[in-house]
């Protein structure tokens, strides 16, 4: 089980991550880790950087039953 300190340790050694990667990296349950996310988030000492999906390479998104959001990705850092 990993702490809030494991996730802002992880976050400064590798920059920024996708909560997935937090997840698969710390061996925590992906719900656990967005909670802690969430919560540095409030306390003011992680950033949520949302890449926009500008242009879908291969013009699956709009077949896709998600629209854009499933090609768009969440990143997040330290402030």
């Amino acid at each position: 089980m990993a702490s809030l300190i494991d996730v802002r340790d992880l976050l400064a050694l590798r920059g920024r991550m996708e909560a997935s990667q937090l997840s698969a990296t710390l061996h925590t349950p992906r719900g656990l880790i967005d909670a802690m996310l969430a919560r540095m988030e409030a306390m003011g000492k992680a950033v949520r950087i949302q890449e926009e999906a500008t242009g879908c390479l291969t013009g699956s998104c709009k077949h896709c039953p998600d629209g854009k959001d499933a090609c768009s990705r969440e990143w997040w850092a330290l402030r």
